[in-house]
């Protein structure tokens, strides 16, 4: 049974919607700059891929807005235009057809952050009901099968920047067990001095002033990640079902696979490796067939090596053009594996890759990273990878429709 895709919907720093994504991808806009949501002054990380264009007066209905928090907003509003775009409308499916299954890194940590403000400044009466479920990890799958009627299969994946695309596969599985369609993915919106700090632990945050120098994966300069917020919903549906109702057909989700790296200091190799030969092997696919890796790109030079070393490993020396185009957007947590995949499918629609804006390739990656300007290609299959803090790596592959 094939699954496929047939809806994209995208927020991402660079673009509301796909087309305004896809145009400013491809011509290496990026919009990492200074923080405008709080003042990040005294923090030692000020540099975050903001959505600066978003008024979710304009998308909502006002009975939504006390409720939801940012992140939530921007998912609600990516799943309209990702129905839209599919041309499929949810409540013409029989009940418990079409379901949601989302990722989540942090939750709502902004409404989250407003309300403990609230509670230790004024009192506990002034905190809203809402904070009961408005900061929660699972409110976006929640918030859109209320809004959209899906009755189906609904889950919420945690595996922080892998989170994304194990979202997507579980989607998958939901649909070869006999569901018609699901809305899968991630956006993810921390921006905010809760989740600032949050983010901080991690230790890989750049803390870099220059926009275009504090972003740059597989470089000799590199220097930890820029934080951004956004992401994309994609749907997905059985192949017959999408067939039977004459449905455009993005490409097929033809792989996956997940795997965890070992605790530090335990003498285990790193499993990415393992989890682009399983992805490949699902997809029954061989490394030849791959015209493209959209790469996690961490930008801390051990995490840059263990992924070069495990595409390079699968594909050969420079045996098959990398690239990264959220150098121009940050890392959007959970949201940046699903907003890769968008664009590889996008790619593989146009027969183009995309460029890895700001990074000048280290030799010794030996990595084919493109660069500059955007790259014509045949492809016909392309790989993804993520990996979360913890750990956790994932991989999917996506094959372009059959012509006929």
């Amino acid at each position: 049974m094939s699954v496929v895709v047939t809806g994209l919907g995208v927020a991402a720093p660079t673009g509301l919607g796909l087309d305004a994504y896809w145009a400013n991808t491809l011509a290496g806009v990026g919009a990492v700059d200074r923080i405008s949501r709080f003042d990040a002054s005294g923090y030692p990380a000020r540099l975050a891929g903001e959505i600066r264009d978003f008024v979710a007066e304009d998308h909502l209905p006002g009975r939504l807005l006390p409720q939801t928090d940012r992140m939530t907003r921007l998912a609600l509003v990516a799943a309209d235009w990702a129905f839209a775009d599919a041309e499929l409308t949810p409540a013409d499916l029989p009940d418990y057809d079409i379901g949601v299954i989302t990722a989540s890194h942090s939750g709502g940590f902004e409404f989250g952050q407003n309300e403990l403000k609230a509670l230790w400044s004024k009192g506990g009466q002034y905190v809203s009901a809402y904070q009961s479920f408005a900061w929660f990890y699972a409110v976006n799958s929640g918030q859109i099968s209320i809004r959209n009627g899906l009755r189906g299969p609904s889950s919420v994946v945690v595996s922080d920047q892998a989170g994304g695309l194990d979202a997507v596969a579980q989607a998958r599985r939901q649909i070869r067990n006999g569901t018609s369609a699901v809305l899968a993915g991630a956006v993810d919106a921390s921006i905010c001095p809760w989740g600032w700090v949050a983010q901080l632990t991690s230790g890989r945050l750049s803390e870099r002033d220059d926009p275009r120098r504090a972003y740059l994966p597989f470089d000799d300069d590199a220097a930890g990640h820029v934080p951004g917020e956004g992401g994309a919903l994609l749907v997905l549906e059985d192949g017959e079902h999408a067939a039977a109702r004459g449905a455009r057909v993005y490409g097929e989700i033809a792989g996956h696979a997940s795997t965890m790296d070992p605790a530090p200091g335990r003498d285990r190799a790193p499993t990415l490796q393992k989890a682009i030969q399983r992805a490949l092997a699902d997809a029954g696919a061989v490394a030849e067939e791959i015209g493209v890796v959209y790469a996690d790109a961490a930008a801390v030079p051990e995490l840059d090596r263990a992924e070069a070393e495990a595409i390079t490993k699968v594909f050969g020396p420079r045996g098959v053009p990398v690239t990264a185009p959220k150098t121009g957007t940050g890392r959007l947590y959970s949201g940046a594996a699903p907003l890769d995949l968008a664009a590889a499918l996008l790619s593989l629609r146009d027969g183009v890759i995309p460029p890895t804006v700001n990074a000048n390739p280290a030799e010794r990656y030996e990595l084919d990273l493109v660069t500059g300007a955007p790259r014509r290609a045949d492809l016909r299959a392309a790989l993804v990878i993520a990996r979360g803090h913890g750990g956790f790596n994932s991989a999917v592959v996506v094959r372009a429709p059959d012509p006929s």
